[in-house]
């Protein structure tokens, strides 16, 4: 399947890609560019910059870059003619297809997703206004989710009839059972899947719904308090996140999302004005899960129920935190209550508890600490040996020292040789696994490496220092060019970084590791060099191009370059420079 080239461009030109980008950034104009914060990656220094003359975005904190479509692929997780429907969906553009129209599962998909908006409003309706769902309605006003809040979240009422959704919503049998409406019982017979149940519907973070998720009345005879939509073609649970459609705008906005265990402990949050809480659709946490967060923050904080299942589910975020590279933090709720239930009787001390989380290893230890008998001095051993175990599972070597020593304080170490040995512990651990690791000491390294080289060995101490700065545009060698991108993408984290490198590149960044002469060097200073090598270099190779437009632009270019050799050097300069390299680069390799 194919869209026809001329639709394409029709969309691309609809609106200026900042107005596309607006709707998940905060934006202000810098000069000719947009500025924000990238919604890849946290950062507190806006990099990312939108251009509406190139219709191109770039951010020069983590590398990502592209055009309105690409932007919308990674922000919404679609593919490419995904994103070119959704923008002409919105734009009101009517779509031609070169090879027949959209594919049958393209086009099924759609269907269903047409159905499921009419489930969610047929429902919904029912609930506001059908005799029947009386007391439906008392319930949630019992639960603070009357009135505005029922309407805010589409809450519905499934009643209780054997098929009375599927009858009146009039579409065909198998189109129900695809979208798990309804299924054929025992008896052969069309029955809703979903009867007498307070009914929360769960959509897709760009919107759409997918799926239901329903809850029995109080005293009902029935077991199951909560029923969920199976998976389908257009529903997986382990990639759907309840309430991230509403919250993702200020995820954004404030690096971090809040993980609750149910729907109304998501409503709950945003009853008391905290509108970037989210929840599983009655299903474990995955590291689906987890990946599709990552996409709208790096902060995570598990707001689960005080009890075994949600401290059980904490646990295992730890291997997800380096894996994925987020950080996570423990809302330490209060009185065993959930969100929902705090949302009411202590609004304040909820906030408190996810504004001020807990640090995941701290979570962890104290676990174990707290509870344990610290009697005898064999007691004291063996709950210094179960949380070392876990301290010593932590990448970083002063946060293993730092937590070994508040552990030996806590368990009541007084004595200084006592705290020692216990924190060296940790020292010996990690010399060990260097010595497993790297096998022998590395060879010195001259101090005649090059402004590349030594950026490179800067972004591994100072990488806050380095972005913003250089781009992957400014390297000349494509070696060095590759420990780039690959430092960037994971947040000058060597041991990740080395996963997605070339022999050559590997070998290269195992001599950027040993290269401390780069500590003396001024960040600020080795940029701007490298910046302004990579400007010179790139004027000198469009000499040939002699037409006034381009004449004029790259005049301009050149006096901003000769700018970055004075004291003072505008931040706009170096952004106009970095912007003006990726859109050349971009259209040399287009």
């Amino acid at each position: 399947m194919a869209i026809a080239d001329d639709d394409v461009e029709r969309v691309r030109m609809a609106q200026p890609i900042s107005a596309v980008i607006g709707n998940y950034v905060a934006l202000k104009r810098a000069g000719r560019n947009f500025l924000g914060l990238c919604p890849f990656h946290g950062e507190k220094t806006p990099s990312f910059n939108v251009r509406d003359e190139t219709g191109r975005y770039k951010c020069f904190g983590c590398g990502a870059s592209g055009d309105v479509f690409k932007f919308v692929q990674e922000a919404e997780r679609m593919d490419f003619v995904g994103a070119i429907e959704h923008l002409a969906a919105k734009a009101g553009i009517t779509l031609t297809y070169t090879t027949g129209g959209p594919s049958p599962d393209r086009q099924r998909n759609k269907k269903l997703l047409e159905i499921m908006e009419q489930a969610v409003e047929w429902y919904h309706q029912r609930l506001l206004t059908a005799p029947d769902a009386k007391d439906a309605r008392e319930y949630l006003r019992t639960r603070g989710l009357s009135g505005d809040v029922a309407r805010q979240f589409r809450l519905g009422w499934a009643p209780d009839a054997w098929d009375a959704l599927s009858s009146e919503l009039g579409v065909g049998v198998e189109l129900l059972r695809d979208c798990g409406l309804a299924f054929t019982n025992s008896r052969g017979r069309l029955q809703d899947s979903f009867r007498a149940r307070v009914m929360f519907p769960i959509f897709k973070d760009s919107g759409e719904a997918v799926a239901f998720g329903g809850r029995v009345l109080p005293g009902s005879t029935d077991p199951a308090k909560y029923k969920n939509s199976a998976e389908s073609k257009i529903y997986a649970k382990s990639k759907t996140l309840y309430g991230l459609n509403w919250a993702k705008s200020d995820v954004v906005k404030a690096d971090q999302i809040v993980v609750c265990e149910g729907y109304t402990d998501v409503i709950g949050f945003h009853r008391i004005g905290f509108t970037r809480a989210v929840a599983t659709c009655g299903t474990a946490l995955t590291e689906d899960h987890v990946r599709l967060m990552k996409r709208f923050a790096n902060n995570v904080v598990l707001a689960f129920d005080a009890d075994a299942a949600g401290q059980g589910a904490a646990e295992r975020f730890y291997e997800w935190e380096r894996k994925i590279d987020i950080q996570v933090k423990v809302a330490r709720l209060s009185g065993g209550k959930d969100p929902g239930d705090l949302a009411d009787s202590d609004p304040q001390g909820l906030l408190a508890a996810v504004e001020q989380p807990e640090a995941f290893m701290a979570f962890r230890v104290r676990r174990v600490v707290d509870g344990a008998s610290l009697a005898t001095p064999e007691d004291k051993r063996r709950v210094m040996d179960r949380a070392l175990a876990i301290i010593n599972e932590h990448p970083d070597v002063l946060i293993r020292r730092d937590y070994a020593m508040q552990l030996a304080i806590q368990l009541g170490y007084s004595e200084k040789q006592d705290i020692d040995d216990i924190v060296q512990k940790v020292d010996r651990q990690l010399q060990a696994k260097r010595a497993r690791n790297d096998g022998q000491s590395a060879a010195p390294v001259a101090n005649r490496e090059n402004g590349e080289f030594v950026i490179l060995a800067l972004m591994i101490h100072k990488l806050d220092e380095v972005s913003g700065i250089v781009s992957e545009e400014v390297f000349a060698d494509d070696t060095h060019r590759r420990v780039f991108k690959a430092l960037l993408a994971h947040q000058a984290k060597p041991e990740l970084a080395e996963v997605d490198l070339d022999p050559d590149a590997k070998e290269l960044l195992s001599r950027v590791l040993v290269f401390d002469a780069a500590l003396d060097a001024d960040p600020r200073v080795e940029g701007l060099n490298l910046l302004r090598a990579a400007v010179r270099r790139e004027l000198k190779r469009r000499v040939s191009n002699t037409t006034v437009e381009v004449i004029t632009r790259d005049r301009i270019i050149k006096q901003k370059m000769d700018t970055l050799s004075g004291r003072d050097v505008r931040d706009s300069d170096v952004t106009d420079l970095l912007m003006w390299l990726y859109d050349v680069c971009s259209t040399v390799e287009a």
